[in-house]
């Protein structure tokens, strides 16, 4: 039975994860970067000054709201998206893009991250623009709502609509389970076991004890840890990183040469013929970018959307900046440490050492910091993995929300924190199988609704661009619905 369920979970793997689905992926992309006018270039200082830029400068987007105020600020709301996105995939998922697809991996892995903003942004977008408020007072939002209320709403496409809504948060639901949760408390039992000698059992139950005093508190205690997590994680890892990069400097010319002649098929990589050698590069490289950037798959939506945002574009911006933190820095980080301390020969792109995975990164850090360098990568791995369970236990709750109610997310949250346990000591291979696959399922209705939905999203972005940057007088467009559009309007100032 077991060899059954494996074997159609390959195919089904296949299918999800080959070349048609990547082109569907990037492609949505491409439309909404033209839709957008290349919203991500042409407005590049105007996203950045108004997301890492207003960090520093505008208590509006930190500041905590009140106790009465179900919301979170619009920087709660990016860390833990961040937390769900940058995890193990930064790591291991570059580690495996470089064995199997060869420095040019990373060329293509910039190209899905270059056009995933855009899709991020337009899922975002779409979350505010189309979220409702639940018993509790909580947003809720994400692509099953602008699925059941944007799609559905259009001519003869209501049940169309509501299909693909329980379909995407079925996939959601499953999927929380095995990447969110399982696949991530294995990789940090196997590190911390491997480095620390520390039992399996012992790691999972002092997470089990810290997730629940975290995830029985909602959105809002999450988003309290995850914002005092998620930058003191991903600073202390790009500083190592930077410090491997540096004292390697002299590399990176020929570490760039390399990333750009593999991508192209301008030599072969590991060996093989060249046509063979841009497919592997191709394919790895945008594989891995989608799985760790998750633009297209409609997960990080469902935490934006509880932001205390009143402009769609503004949190769509958010939605830029995740892209860009996750792939273009902490993944290009991590592939330059690696490359550029000669543990893959350049000119082929054979990889040097037997390790795989996070042993790699940690082989390449330890040519700077010695034994210490894979301790530091089992740390990164606890850290990025452990946030990134934080992360996707409020997608799970999203989900199960959405198709048994908000009274019921309890019984969820208890059944999420034991399969803490559970992750730590059984072997995985078939469950981050099912995972990956219900992961990718996921992608398949949500980017049916960011397609359908792309004249809103253009509508909306243009909207926004006449207002507060050409300072043309027009009508906001806050939400899709006419009782919310009215509310957000009485609160909406400058900071907005």
């Amino acid at each position: 039975m077991v060899q059954l369920i494996t074997d159609v979970n390959s195919a089904v793997n296949g299918f999800v994860w080959g070349i048609p689905m990547l082109v569907l992926l990037v492609g949505t992309g491409i439309l909404m970067t033209v839709l957008t006018k290349v919203f991500q270039i042409s407005h590049l200082g105007y996203w950045m000054k108004h997301t890492l830029g207003s960090i520093f400068t505008d208590k509006h987007i930190t500041k905590h709201t009140g106790a009465e105020d179900q919301s979170i600020s619009q920087f709660q709301s990016l860390c833990t998206a961040l937390a769900a996105t940058i995890g193990t995939g930064n790591i291991v998922g570059v580690s495996s893009a470089l064995i199997f697809g060869g420095p040019g991996a990373i060329f293509w892995m910039w190209i899905v991250a270059f056009f995933g903003m855009m899709t991020n942004y337009s899922e975002n977008v779409l979350g505010i623009y189309y979220r409702r408020k639940n018993a509790k007072g909580e947003w809720s939002g994400g692509a099953m709502y602008y699925l059941r209320d944007g799609l559905g709403s259009k001519a003869g496409m209501k049940q169309v609509g509501a299909i693909l809504a329980v379909l995407f948060s079925i996939f959601c639901l499953l999927a929380s389970f095995g990447i969110g949760n399982m696949s991530q408390i294995n990789s940090i039992a196997g590190n911390m076991k491997s480095a620390f000698g520390i039992p399996n059992l012992a790691t999972g139950i002092v997470l089990m004890v810290l997730a629940a005093l975290v995830i029985l508190g909602g959105i809002k205690r999450i988003a309290t840890v995850t914002e005092k997590l998620v930058p003191f994680m991903a600073i202390i890892y790009i500083v190592g990183a930077l410090v491997v990069c540096i004292v390697n400097i002299d590399q990176f010319g020929a570490v760039f040469a390399s990333i750009f002649k593999g991508a192209f098929g301008m030599k072969a990589v590991g060996g093989g013929i060249v046509g063979s050698g841009i497919n592997l590069a191709l394919t790895w490289g945008m594989k891995r970018g989608v799985f760790s950037n998750e633009a297209g798959l409609g997960s990080s939506v469902m935490v934006h959307s509880s932001s205390n945002v009143k402009e769609p574009v503004r949190q769509g911006m958010w939605g830029i900046f995740e892209v860009f933190a996750d792939t273009i820095v902490v993944c290009t980080l991590t592939a330059f440490t690696v490359l550029s301390t000669g543990l893959v020969d350049l000119e082929t792109g054979v990889v040097m050492s037997q390790s795989e995975g996070s042993a790699l990164v940690g082989e390449a850090f330890a040519t700077v910091f010695g034994s210490f360098g894979p301790a530091f990568i089992a740390i990164a791995i606890l850290l990025f993995a452990f946030s990134t369970v934080l992360g996707w236990s409020h997608y799970g709750t999203k989900a199960f929300e959405y198709l048994f109610g908000s009274s019921a997310i309890v019984i969820y949250r208890v059944i999420f924190i034991v399969f803490i346990l559970c992750g730590a000591t059984m072997s995985l291979s078939l469950a981050w199988d099912l995972s990956d696959t219900f992961n990718g399922l996921m992608a398949i209705p949500n980017l049916i609704g960011v397609l359908s939905l792309s004249p809103v999203v253009m509508r909306i972005t243009a909207n926004y661009v006449a207002r507060k940057i050409k300072h043309e007088k027009v009508e906001p467009m806050l939400s899709a619905f006419p009782d919310i559009q009215r509310e957000e309007l009485k609160g909406l100032d400058n900071s907005d």
